[in-house]
């Protein structure tokens, strides 16, 4: 779970970004097939940049279908129950929620 990150505006400290085109590689390195990732902001420009980090990368697919976005418990947790997205909402501010599944890699060619 990526909750309400640092956005880190300033384009030096892009490096600074808890995702990032280096780090997806080891989220997904440590991420179980089938395993889910989940971020949310209130930043949109960061939720780009994340999302388009998480796009990609071969191994993450993005969850798009709203049935298997509403069967999730946690999508609703992250989007109401959290102390930042109640701050976004009590400022009536926008959150920006992405959610990306781990694929099963290929199996090896012998």
């Amino acid at each position: 779970f990526f909750t309400f990150p640092d956005p880190h505006f300033k384009r030096s400290n892009h490096r600074r970004r808890i995702v990032s085109a280096a780090l997806v590689a080891e989220y997904a390195y440590v991420l179980a097939p089938g395993g889910r990732l989940y971020t949310i902001t209130d930043v949109l420009d960061l939720h780009v940049w994340m999302a388009s980090h998480l796009d990609a990368c071969p191994a993450f697919e993005r969850i798009v279908a709203p049935a298997e976005l509403d069967a999730d418990p946690c999508v609703r947790l992250i989007a109401t129950a959290t102390e930042e997205s109640k701050k976004v909402d009590a400022a009536g501010g926008q959150k920006h929620m992405g959610v990306w599944k781990r694929r099963t890699p290929p199996p090896f060619d012998s």
